[in-house]
């Protein structure tokens, strides 16, 4: 059998004699396998970030807070995603896909036990910063390991598929975290929610170490050999021999992968569309889905001066439910954005998106007008926002900073768009709470639509679409 590339061999349609043949590449079990273990990271950051905001009342009254430690509080993790996406994302560049796809769990794992055993709130934070590290880590290296395993028509809905367990991991830490309270109704409560992911974060550690390494990455640094063992090994056949001519491509340019390069040339482009809208949909994002509970408990919840134990627990579980509500157009929106982003292309999405986003904060503000809150208004304005975000710029942010930058810069690319990105969350989490205090719903809800509307004007201007196009040529 001729030599060919290693996209070639998986966007290779097999046929049959008589010239039966499937209308597209079949997927494998390993395939198969590679996607569900890559899941995972975003399950778990959905979990954790999203219940993070049903705790933090609980742990506030618990370790005595003050709005400042809040902001610390809930920035933490989010910093620890910045810091990892930035500085361990590389690492998949340097040291290959799976090795770091490994280690971020079990850094994940030992984080969530410490945050659960925490005595005060700067043991917390810290714990939370080294959680938001393999969260942050997993970023790019859950993108590279779907992108680089699967055929070119399918990675916007593999991909997506995957980031929707974002969505997931946040209803089901939102239930857990009311079930919880409901039936433990005590201020110490919240160390459960950091302790019940550890056993499943071990056993996605486990299924991790059968993964095959990425055959692009390996042939990008001239190991032909060993990338058609792995290749076999994901495709699970025996007649796989690569060219040797993407080695000759990547002589061609400079071999070093400093940061400077992402900023040089077309790849500024490409840096500016992954990172410029990344960081101004983390503004909103962020702020509405770790601080809904608080905004629906503030509106709806018991009055300040009965600011007991008993209190504070009728309206952390009433902030639960009702970010459950809004949380369905989080799972509405990133399942029509899979269906969509290969149809409809993630630029178009991205744009509607944003612009729908701006929309659903206007809507939220309109129903805490002068003082009179509307419940009905408030949920409507917030699940539409969250269906917009996650049919665009939450998903779509994602999916284009994996795919923009070339195969020997595309884990520092995509670290990078993703460490820019938080950026817009840790400011959100650290100053919403002290905004939410002295302007108010009806003041800051507008001015997050103003992001959303540069963030459609960004996109516009720096598009770069990539919708069916083979990793090889970017």
């Amino acid at each position: 059998m001729a030599k060919r590339s290693v996209q070639a061999y998986i966007e290779e349609i097999p046929s049959w004699e008589g010239g039966a043949q499937l209308a597209g590449p079949p997927l494998s079990g390993m395939q198969w396998l590679v996607w569900s273990l890559a899941t995972a990271g975003k399950f778990f950051e959905g979990l954790i970030v999203f219940m993070g905001g049903i705790a933090l009342p609980l742990i506030a009254d618990q370790f005595g807070m003050t709005t400042t430690d809040k902001g610390f509080v809930t920035a933490a993790t989010l910093a620890g995603i910045l810091v990892g996406a930035l500085a361990l994302g590389g690492l998949a560049d340097r040291f290959g896909r799976k090795p770091v796809f490994i280690g971020e769990m079990v850094l994940l794992a030992v984080a969530l036990i410490a945050a659960a055993c925490s005595p005060d709130t700067n043991s917390l934070v810290a714990a939370l910063f080294v959680m938001g590290l393999a969260l942050g880590a997993d970023y790019p290296t859950a993108h590279l390991v779907i992108s680089e395993s699967i055929p070119a028509a399918v990675r916007g809905r593999l991909v997506l598929g995957a980031f929707s367990f974002q969505a997931l991991g946040a209803i089901v830490g939102t239930a857990i975290a009311a079930v919880l309270l409901a039936n433990k109704p005590e201020l110490s409560t919240w160390r459960l929610f950091y302790l019940l992911p550890v056993v499943p974060v071990l056993l996605v550690v486990w299924g991790r170490l059968f993964l095959p390494e990425s055959s692009h990455w390996l042939v990008s640094k001239g190991n032909v050999k060993k990338a058609e063992k792995q290749l076999r090994k994901l495709l699970g056949r025996n007649d796989v021999e690569l060219l040797d001519v993407l080695i000759i491509k990547e002589g061609n340019i400079k071999r070093s992968s400093h940061w400077g390069q992402l900023f040089q040339g077309k790849l500024q482009r490409a840096t500016i569309l992954a990172s410029v809208p990344w960081f101004l949909q983390d503004i909103s994002t962020y702020g509405i889905g770790i601080f809904t509970p608080v905004i629906i408990a503030a509106a709806f919840g018991a009055k300040a001066n009965e600011n007991n134990v008993a209190a504070i627990i009728h309206n952390d579980l009433l902030g639960a439910r009702g970010t459950a509500l809004v949380d369905v157009g989080f799972l509405v929106g990133i399942a029509c954005a899979i269906v969509l982003a290969d149809r409809w292309g993630r630029i178009r999405l991205q744009i509607i998106g944003f612009v729908g986003c701006a929309a659903g904060l206007i809507i939220a503000a309109l129903g805490n007008i002068g003082g009179h809150s509307n419940l009905v208004v408030i949920v409507i304005g917030f699940m539409l926002f969250q269906f917009m975000t996650n049919l665009g710029p939450n998903a779509q942010t994602y999916l284009l900073a994996g795919e923009v930058f070339p195969t020997r810069l595309r884990g520092q690319g995509a670290g990078l768009a993703a460490a820019i990105g938080k950026v817009g969350a840790v400011l959100t989490a650290f100053l919403f709470p002290t905004l939410l205090a002295n302007w108010g719903t009806e003041r800051l809800l507008p001015l997050l639509a103003v992001t959303s509307l540069v963030g459609a004007l960004i996109t516009w201007i720096y598009r770069i679409e990539t919708t069916g196009v083979d990793l090889e040529t970017i």
